[in-house]
């Protein structure tokens, strides 16, 4: 496979924001690994560029513990993605390194936007957008304290966001949660009860066992389940991947959180109930990282997945948003320390947790907790070309392919309800879907660009136009770090033009699409 990049030596210029405002090329808005790769992407074709940054460090979910890179195929990873990995594997020893800790992303990260093109103005939230027809003429940004603000003019912007702020505010047209199955004709969209991640039959939901007037145990929604297939505005589990070491000299103890609340887990101790034989693996994803650390994810019935809680995070105020973070690391600190004092845990269970603790050596900047939770789905853009089922399934007509996705059509859970089986009420999840397709398959340079009518120099790497099934095989770090790359030159190119009107076989030159087949 060719690659294009290969690292480069610059000269640091990271902008003070202290009473600037900026004039850029391009404006990227978002902290994300595509922020990243679409600046540096912009920068070295020779544009200005300034990132506005809400998060304290650059990198999204590549430098904020999720190490274990789910890709499906490598030969998919193209361009300044590809080249990611293996600066990696030069960190580490190797030609390329696919398992790393977040530590050694954000050393490669942060030397991506070491380029005096690139200025970065960092702890600011979009507030307000100035448009004139079709074309954005301006963002302003605030900080903290909603007083002070940052406004950037800029021809050509990029929505680099996991939430999909700025199309939003641009007036680009969006979806929020999951179609019916009916509206792409697709199997795999809209409601689903769970095959995995799922209770076994029988665990009782009531506070007390058998009773439903004594209400129901936390982590259960009080809705009733739709038909197979219908739509709603829910999107996928949110959680944080842990980075977690095993090394006493590097471990910070798990403590009891001050609102530590031990019936959150109730609903986990009558899993526990019903498993004569558990095993870590069936509770954590428990992915071993190189230096003696871990990317957990979640995994089973009951984990770090906060099931139902995060609905309304997509359009929400960056103060409610901020709550809902919250709530989410006390339910994580919560589960560890749960786990390793509570005697209602299977020992097994107990004793292997007991073994590891907190990276001391990890975010350092912020107080050794990651500073990213996982927004697995959120504002999805509607343009000319919806990735859908057909696509993952290689059935979908792409000729303006930019980049590849990879990776099994996979959606976390959306809730956890009651539901009759038999005569009996028990509670199950709903919304986690795993299957597989007709892999890799192209992503079209029409899914990263609004309608013409809408918006002409908007770009969207992540909030990208796709069904809720086809994102949830899209969303994965290394395409994200390719399509930032896409947009980065997209932009460059069209300068003061349309973004629509850009020559897709410039981009696809650049960045090595389509990959060439092996002798």
């Amino acid at each position: 496979m060719k690659t294009l990049f290969s690292s480069i030596a610059v000269t640091v210029l990271l902008a003070s924001c202290a009473g600037a405002d900026f004039k850029a090329d391009v404006c990227i808005y978002g902290g994300t690994s595509a922020a990243v790769t679409a600046a540096r992407a912009a920068a070295e074709a020779g544009s200005k560029v300034v990132i506005i940054c809400p998060d304290p460090v650059l990198g999204g979910m590549t430098t904020g513990g999720l190490g274990s890179t789910d890709i499906g195929n490598k030969r998919a990873i193209i361009g300044m993605a590809r080249q990611f990995y293996r600066d990696l594997g030069r960190h580490y020893g190797t030609d390329e390194q696919w398992n790393f800790e977040p530590s050694a992303a954000q050393a490669i990260i942060d030397s991506y936007v070491d380029n005096p093109n690139i200025q970065i103005c960092k702890g600011y939230y979009l507030s307000s957008l100035k448009k004139k027809g079709t074309r954005i003429c301006s963002i302003t940004c605030s900080g903290e304290d909603g007083l002070e603000t940052r406004t950037v003019k800029a021809d050509s912007f990029i929505d680099a966001t996991y939430e999909g702020d700025l199309l939003a505010m641009a007036g680009v047209s969006y979806h929020v949660g999951r179609e019916a199955s009916d509206v792409y004709g697709e199997q795999w969209n809209g409601s689903h009860l769970s095959y995995f991640h799922q209770f076994p039959d029988g665990v009782d939901p009531y506070v007390e066992k058998g009773n439903p007037a004594s209400g129901l145990l936390w982590g259960i929604q009080d809705w009733t389940m739709k038909d197979e297939g219908a739509g709603d505005s829910y999107v996928q589990a949110y959680n944080f991947r842990l980075c977690l070491s095993n090394d006493p000299d590097n471990q910070i103890p798990f403590t009891r959180p001050d609102d530590y609340d031990p019936s959150k887990y109730e609903l986990l101790v009558r899993v526990f109930e019903s498993d004569p034989n558990p095993d870590i693996n069936q509770y954590f994803g428990w992915s071993l990282m190189p230096n003696g650390k871990t990317d957990v994810n979640n995994r089973g019935a009951f984990s770090t997945d906060m099931i139902g809680m995060n609905h309304d995070y997509p359009e929400a105020s960056w103060a409610r948003r901020k709550e809902i973070i919250a709530a989410h690391k006390s339910y994580t600190l919560g589960l560890m320390w749960f786990y390793v004092s509570d005697p209602r845990v299977p020992r097994q269970l107990q004793e292997f947790v007991r073994g590891w603790g907190w990276a001391k050596d990890e975010y350092p900047s912020t107080g050794n907790w990651t500073h990213q939770i996982y927004v697995r789905e959120a504002r999805r853009m509607i343009s000319d070309y919806v990735a859908t089922q057909a696509d993952c399934e290689g059935r979908g007509v792409v000729e303006d392919g930019i980049g590849y996705a990879a990776y099994t059509m996979d959606s976390h859970n959306c809730e956890r309800v009651v539901v009759e089986k038999d005569g009996v009420l028990m509670v199950k999840n709903e919304g986690d879907v795993e299957i597989g397709g007709g892999l890799p398959y192209p992503i079209s340079y029409r899914s990263l660009v609004p309608r013409r009518g809408e918006c002409t120099n908007l770009l969207v790497p992540i909030c990208l136009s796709s069904s809720h099934i086809a994102y949830g095989s899209i969303r994965m770090e290394p395409v994200f770090l390719e399509l930032g790359q896409v947009c980065g030159l997209a932009a460059s190119l069209a300068g003061r033009g349309d973004v629509q009107d850009v020559d897709v076989s410039l981009i696809q030159s650049t960045v090595g699409y389509p990959v060439e087949e092996e002798d």
